[in-house]
Formats: structure tokens, sequence, C-alpha cells
């Protein structure tokens, strides 16, 4: 059975205690962080890029050629109907049968706008398209990195790798800004969807209460067992706060 830890991400400590726990696997939804627990496996692994660490593989190259003339520009975390009518799209074209495929435009405008921390909406136009909208990240400026809270692209451009040019952009938002990660979310080993994450260079995962360099995620495989999880009550024990002692 699925199970995650969360806690409310709100008031003046918000920003410190996003950067604490989204360090120990965290990830935000909202106003909410939350981390898979589940009792009897631990295949969801939060996952993040060593921008320092990254080299991009041949396939990536091309993925950035491919996509050379597109224009990026930051935004803050405001919704618009172009993004909604973007997002509508890649959902019924790539996630139709998932969990967000029924989400309106008012649940959609609450997931770009309602941030607590420091986010921007980063999207990406085509000037020899009309400036068509193409992809959108909602994007979290974390101390130590940026982290890729949710991603979305046109499905009418499958050659172009969208998806992937994203994160490599991001490695370079992250690189110019002296940032030293890309966090990426959950990665589930085997996962067919997942898949990507793992053909990135400088790949870490946060197991055993630490990050890990993922040296071969191919052969990699998640301890499963059940013996292998701590009980909820030491998993909370075991997270680090940050000092909101004042100063």
């Amino acid at each position: 059975m699925e199970r995650k830890l969360f806690t409310a991400l709100q008031g003046e400590n918000a920003a410190r205690l996003n950067d604490s726990l989204s360090s120990q696997g965290f990830r935000r939804s909202q106003n909410v962080l939350y981390r898979p627990s589940c009792s009897d496996c631990a295949a969801c692994l939060s996952a993040r890029i060593d921008v320092a660490a990254f080299r991009p593989s041949k396939s990536q190259r091309r993925i950035i050629n491919r996509n050379a003339r597109l224009e990026r520009r930051a935004t803050s975390p405001w919704a618009t109907e172009e993004q909604y009518d973007l997002f509508r799209s890649y959902l019924d074209s790539r996630h139709a049968d998932g969990g967000m495929a029924d989400m309106d435009v008012f649940e959609f405008a609450a997931m770009i706008e309602e941030t607590p921390i420091r986010s921007r909406v980063i999207e990406y136009t085509d000037p020899e398209a009309d400036d068509a909208l193409v992809g959108v990240c909602l994007t979290d400026v974390l101390g130590d990195g940026v982290s890729m809270v949710y991603s979305f692209y046109t499905p009418d451009r499958p050659r172009n790798g969208l998806g992937n040019y994203i994160i490599l952009d991001h490695i370079e938002i992250a690189r110019a800004a002296g940032l030293p990660y890309v966090y990426l979310g959950y990665w589930v080993p085997g996962s067919q969807k997942m898949g990507y994450k793992a053909k990135f260079s400088g790949l870490e995962v946060y197991m055993g209460g630490h990050w890990q360099k993922m040296r071969d995620p191919e052969r990699f495989v998640p301890d499963q067992h059940p013996l292998s999880n701590d009980p909820i009550a030491e998993q909370v024990a075991n997270i680090t706060l940050p000092d909101v002692s004042p100063r």
C-alpha cells in the first residue's frame, strides 16, 4: 500500500523548511511537502543531478541542437490560459489515465500559484512558429539548486525530446546561478516512464538517509525487503529540521 510522510509548508520559515527537507528526499506540491514511506518497499527514490558531474551524451547534445532556436523566459508563478491549453494537450497525449487527467483550470492555477517559497514558471517559446508556447516548467529555487516541480510540453514534436531538453536547460540555469543541483523528483528503477532520468550523468539518489551517486542505473536493484524500511516513528525522528530560533 502506498504511504507518504506529509508536512505543511507555511509561515515565514517556509523557504528554510523546504530547503532542508528537499535535501532529505522530500518534494513540494503546493503548500505541502511529502516523501514516499511505503511499509513494504523503497522503490521510489528522490533523484537529483550533480551539475558539476554532468556531461551530456551524444543524444543529449542532439536534443540541445534540435531545440537551439527556442527562447526561454522566467515568469512569476501565475497561471495562464495558454499554459493550461498546453497542459491539457500534454496530459491527453501522454497521461490520459493518470492521476492528474481530470484536473480543471482552477486546480491547474492552484498547482502553479499556491507556493509559499521562491518559485518561477519557466516558459519555452518558438520564435519561428509565431512564438508558440511549446514547454513549461514550474521550478522552485532552493538554497542548493533548482527543483523541477512539474513540467509539460507539446506532444506535437516527438523528435525534439522536449522533456529531456527542459531538464538539460535547467542544468544550465543552475550552472549559471552557481547552484550545484537540479532536483528531478522521484525515480523508480525499472519504470519505463521514469527511465529517462537515469540517462543523465551525475545522477544521485537519496537512500539510507543520504545522497548516493548512481553509477550504473540499469543494474540498480532497490531494496524492497519490508525489514529494510524503518518504522514511521523512526523515519520522522531521523528528519533534520532547520534551526528557526531568533538570531
